[in-house]
C-alpha cells in the first residue's frame, strides 16, 4: 500500500466502526474466547497501552512496527508485540502511556507521531493485563533506537497484513494452554499470535472496510 493512499484513508479510519471482539476472536486462541467481560472485570486487570505505528519506507510503501521482546525470565519473553507497556502514575491517560513507552522502547519522539484513534481493548490472561491499543502515523520513517527491552525491530508491510495468505495456525504451549492450535499471522518470518494478533486482526478489518 502506497503511503499517500494510506494517508488519504485517515479521515475515514477515524470514523469507521471497530470490529471489537468479532475481529479479535478471528485470531484468538479458543481458550481466550471464554473470558467474558464480566470475568475480566472480576480479575481487576492491570492497565497497559501500545501503539500501532504506521509510516512510509524508502519506497513510499506503508509499514508498521512490531518488536520482538528481549529474552527474560517472564511471561512474555521473546514474544512479538507492539511498542508499549504498563501505565505509570505520571501518565495523564492511556494514550500518553503508549507514546511514552514507544519513545522509551524504540526512540520515536511523541511530537513526530499523530494518533489517529483508540482501538478495542485486549485482555492478556497470563499476565492479567488489559491492553489499550492506539493507531498512529509518522509522516516519515522514524530513526529507531531500540532499548534493552527490544531484541529485534520488525518492520512489516501493511500489504502483508492484508494478505490472507499470511494467516496460519501453529500448535503452541503456553502458561495457560497446552498443545493447542492457535491462529496467527506469519509476518517477516515471525509468528505473531495472542493479543498482538488479535489487535492486528481488528486493524486489518478496519483497513479492509
Amino acid at each position: 500500500m502506497i503511503f499517500s493512499d494510506f494517508i488519504n484513508q485517515i479521515e475515514e479510519l477515524k470514523n469507521k466502526p471497530l470490529g471489537g471482539l468479532t475481529s479479535q476472536f478471528k485470531l484468538a486462541p479458543k481458550l481466550r474466547t471464554k473470558f467474558s467481560q464480566e470475568l475480566i472485570d472480576s480479575k481487576n486487570p492491570r492497565k497497559a497501552a501500545v501503539l500501532a505505528l504506521f509510516y512510509p519506507d524508502e519506497n513510499n510503501q506503508t509499514r508498521f512496527l512490531l518488536t520482538q521482546r528481549a529474552s527474560y525470565n517472564g511471561t512474555h519473553s521473546a514474544q512479538i508485540s507492539f511498542p508499549g507497556g504498563k501505565v505509570e502514575d505520571k501518565d495523564i491517560n492511556l494514550q500518553e502511556t503508549a507514546l511514552r513507552e514507544t519513545f522509551e522502547e524504540v526512540g520515536v519522539s511523541t511530537n513526530s507521531i499523530k494518533v489517529i484513534r483508540q482501538l478495542s481493548d485486549s485482555y492478556i490472561p497470563p499476565s492479567n493485563f488489559l491492553v489499550t491499543p492506539f493507531l498512529g502515523i509518522a509522516s516519515k520513517k522514524p530513526s529507531f533506537i531500540p532499548n534493552n527491552e527490544v531484541a529485534n525491530l520488525i518492520e512489516v508491510l501493511t500489504s502483508d497484513l492484508l494478505n490472507d495468505n499470511n494467516l496460519t495456525s501453529k500448535e503452541m504451549e503456553t502458561s495457560y494452554m497446552k498443545n493447542i492450535d492457535v491462529p496467527c499471522f506469519k509476518l517477516n518470518n515471525y509468528i505473531v499470535w495472542g493479543a498482538t494478533a488479535m489487535m492486528l486482526s481488528e486493524i486489518k478489518d478496519l483497513l479492509n472496510q
